[in-house]
């Protein structure tokens, strides 16, 4: 295969349109305190929304809901293996944040497998034919001079386009003029570009954290997140990114590793079923609004910090015309504290006011049998069932000694690879006499690994980085124990069922299903198919999966995703899981967590528009054994609203805010009330 063009390593600054019907790129330019978009200096509040981890029936009202929450950009990465399956067969054209590697917890990197397999190809690092990349900061210096050269070139190929808009590489720290770089953190106040003629940039503030099977549930609280973006404006930032605003669902096999979740929900601001998520989204709403009447003093008054205390501090903005706004900052991890400023005093309180909460419900509603359903009558749901073979189906792919590596051997095209090979017992070994069990002892860099015996399943097998075994041996025997890592193994890549495409609604293959009332449980690598209705309403729906084991699921031949209702587990002697989280000081993924020995997933988002009137095809296939007759959908509900708790103080300082970001004092902010008035890592 010829070369192919490489493409840049970061991020393109596009606008558009809020109506989403056309778009359009201003005239963007920036200087030291903020982007100019058509002559003048904005203060960008961005949401990141992936688009292939929701569907296009939900774009316009995520884009509506980030809006309504004060958002005023949208950030998004392309993802390249989700538009090329296989080299030379792209269904659409696009640039954005570019990459093309973008990380971000999804398969590959979002770079098609087929990438790998190209000669030359070496990722991250100065090679041809393909140049790929993404926050390359860290990584950088693992290459040497080749990662300084690779770095550069990608900075001065991008600035060649000539596009007339600027670019950024977040998380690297070596970018030449006129290349921004940028900041990925929970926490970016002090960070400075390294050029005094850029604006200060965060790409990714991360509001909450992503799941994996078997951990528990990471939570960052509203009132830490506000203090962030508070804090980053208050210290000359002017452009900031919610990763992620909405994180939505890694639909089919699109979820990365290490066992990541189905969900890719991120606790953002907006929840994975499209819902916002309160108090979190009007908690940022309302911060947003008042930050945003603070625009013109921040993005031209001149800055002066005053030390209120050993720690507290005003920042405070003022310019020519009498503009004025002030941030008062208690970063104290534990103590509120009244402090003077301007001849006021204030309050600055260690807990905050929290804004409007919800509370979310899934309302289970039983699998009902469609009215098309061939059958049915009156005796409940009827399933169709179909047995996979343990091991080879079909002919066997091929045959090699030793072990096969996972990746390289589906292409990524299925989870599933079978290996298989035959030993003999003979009749004299003492644990066919004495009743003792050999071991079967199992070395891998899968993910997940079923063991079957004689076609009968032996246990699962978890491990957390690569691909493929890589050691099998039994111990118990007269001899000692047996090593079958250099035996001939024979190998079949995925499921009979896959290769039918049983999952397909069209599927026309003849195969034997069963039809049952009574769909057998608990039974390993099996098809279950069911006929049945739409719930009723139009909230968004989750399939309930509590009683499965593992496996994958699709609706009308669209893939929701892998499935693992898999109960969480501790990874340190001191993960606990907490009642109430303190938010002040430095948050961590590992500070506020929750749902200890709960399912880190236990429902999975069906999009609304993925339904039919009627006859909507159910499939799962289930690894490990399960309960196919305790499925069900299940409404996602807001249920009820709550008025502000605690004091008044959240919503009369709104007001202060609104009147004083919008009044002139002759250049002296006597009695300015402060554009954000904070405690230890929070606002509000």
């Amino acid at each position: 295969m010829k070369p192919r063009t490489p493409i840049a390593p970061f991020a393109l600054l596009i606008f558009f349109s809020s109506s989403i019907t056309y778009c359009f790129a201003g005239n963007v330019t920036y200087d030291s305190r903020s982007l100019i978009i058509n002559g003048r200096r904005e203060l960008i509040i961005s949401a990141a929304i992936h688009y292939p981890r929701s569907v296009p029936g939900m774009w316009p009202g995520l884009v509506q809901k980030a809006k309504e929450g004060g958002v005023n950009t949208i950030e998004s990465y392309v993802f390249w293996n989700g538009h090329e399956l296989s080299p030379g067969k792209a269904r659409m054209y696009m640039i954005l944040r570019i990459g093309p590697f973008v990380a971000a917890e999804y398969n590959y990197g979002g770079i098609p497998v087929w990438l790998h397999y190209i000669p030359g190809t070496v990722f991250r690092n100065d090679t041809e034919p393909f140049k790929v990349e993404n926050e390359y900061g860290y990584y950088e210096s693992f290459y040497g001079e080749g990662g300084k050269r690779y770095a550069l070139w990608a900075a001065k190929m991008a600035v060649a386009q000539n596009i007339g808009v600027p670019w950024i590489m977040c998380q690297q720290f070596d970018t030449p003029d006129p290349v921004i770089n940028t900041c990925n953190s929970f926490y970016c106040d002090q960070f400075t570009p390294h050029s005094p003629s850029m604006p200060k940039i965060w790409t990714e503030n991360w509001p909450g954290w992503f799941k994996t099977f078997g951990g528990r549930d990471p939570h960052r609280p509203s009132e830490d997140i506000a203090f962030s973006v508070a804090r980053f404006f208050q210290k000359g930032g002017s452009v900031h990114n919610y990763y992620m605003y909405h994180g939505g669902t890694n639909f089919g096999r699109t979820a990365g590793g290490p066992f990541i979740t189905t969900s890719y929900d991120y606790e953002a601001p907006i929840d994975e079923y499209g819902l916002p998520r309160n108090p979190k989204w009007g908690h940022l709403k309302e911060l947003h609004g008042a930050i945003k009447l603070c625009e013109h003093a921040l993005l031209n008054g001149e800055r002066s910090n005053l030390s209120l205390g050993s720690s507290q501090e005003a920042d405070v903005y003022a310019d020519s015309s009498g503009a004025c706004a002030a941030f008062l900052a208690n970063m104290d991890d534990k103590n509120d504290k009244t402090v003077v400023f301007r001849n006021v005093s204030y309050h600055l309180p260690a807990w905050s006011v929290r804004a409007q909460s919800s509370t979310v419900e899934m309302v289970p509603e039983n699998l009902q049998p469609s009215e098309a359903s061939p059958d049915n009558g009156s005796k409940g749901l009827k399933w169709e069932v179909f047995k996979e073979i343990a091991g080879i189906w079909g002919e066997a792919d091929f045959v090699k000694s030793g072990f096969v590596d996972h990746i390289n051997t589906t292409k990524d095209t299925t989870d599933y690879l079978w290996y298989t090979t035959s030993i003999i017992v003979n009749e004299n070994e003492e644990f066919l006499k004495n009743g003792s069990r050999p071991v079967l002892l199992i070395e891998s860099k899968g993910h997940a690994l079923h063991a079957f015996a004689n076609q009968e399943l032996q246990g699962p097998f978890y491990e957390w980085v690569g691909a493929g075994i890589t050691s099998v041996k039994i111990t118990g025997f007269n001899s000692g124990t047996l090593d079958l890592s250099t035996y001939s193994w024979t190998y079949k890549i995925g499921l009979q069922g896959e290769h039918l495409g049983i999952y397909n609604p069209g599927y026309r293959n003849n195969i034997n299903w069963v039809s049952t009332m009574e769909p057998p449980k608990n039974q390993p690598l099996t098809w279950y198919k069911a006929v049945v209705k739409q719930p009723p309403g139009d909230e968004p729906i989750g399939l309930d999966m509590l009683k499965m084991g593992k496996g994958l699921a699709w609706l009308n031949g669209e893939e929701i995703g892998r499935y693992w209702p898999r109960k969480s587990r501790k990874s340190s002697p001191h993960d606990e899981c907490v009642q109430e989280c303190d938010y002040r000081g430095k948050f961590n993924p590992d500070k506020c967590i929750t749902g200890c020995g709960e399912p880190s997933q236990r429902w999975y988002h069906i999009p609304r528009s993925w339904f039919k009137p009627s006859e909507n095809i159910l499939v799962i296939f289930e690894e490990k054994g399960g309960d196919p007759t305790k499925i069900t959908f299940s409404i996602r509900k807001i249920s009820g609203k709550f008025a502000f708790v605690g004091e008044d103080y959240f919503a009369n300082m709104l007001k202060l805010l609104h009147l004083f970001c919008n009044m002139s004092f002759n250049g002296n902010c006597l009695g300015k009330f402060p554009c954000s008035s904070l405690s230890a890592k929070h606002a509000y």
